[in-house]
């Protein structure tokens, strides 16, 4: 499982003309095929994104937050 926190990709606030650059860092950081879990305090529309982006590219996508918990985004894992 690869643990992905939104919160390092940008100073004190995320530029949506920087998008392409975050999700460049994410696809990178995700891999092929893994169980990814992203967290940290970030825009919606960042998170958005990022899954869009990741769809296709991990096999389970996990929304981690201390208020809901872990919510499966997809799971593509025929097991």
């Amino acid at each position: 499982m690869i643990s992905i926190d939104l919160t390092l990709f940008y100073g004190e606030t995320a530029k949506l003309a920087d998008l392409p650059a975050y999700i460049d860092k994410a696809l990178e950081f995700a891999g092929e095929g893994n169980e990814i879990v992203l967290t940290g305090r970030a825009p919606v529309w960042f998170y958005l994104a990022v899954a869009h982006a990741l769809h296709g590219k991990a096999r389970k996508l996990i929304y981690r937050s201390p208020v809901t918990g872990d919510v499966v985004i997809f799971d593509h894992d025929p097991f």
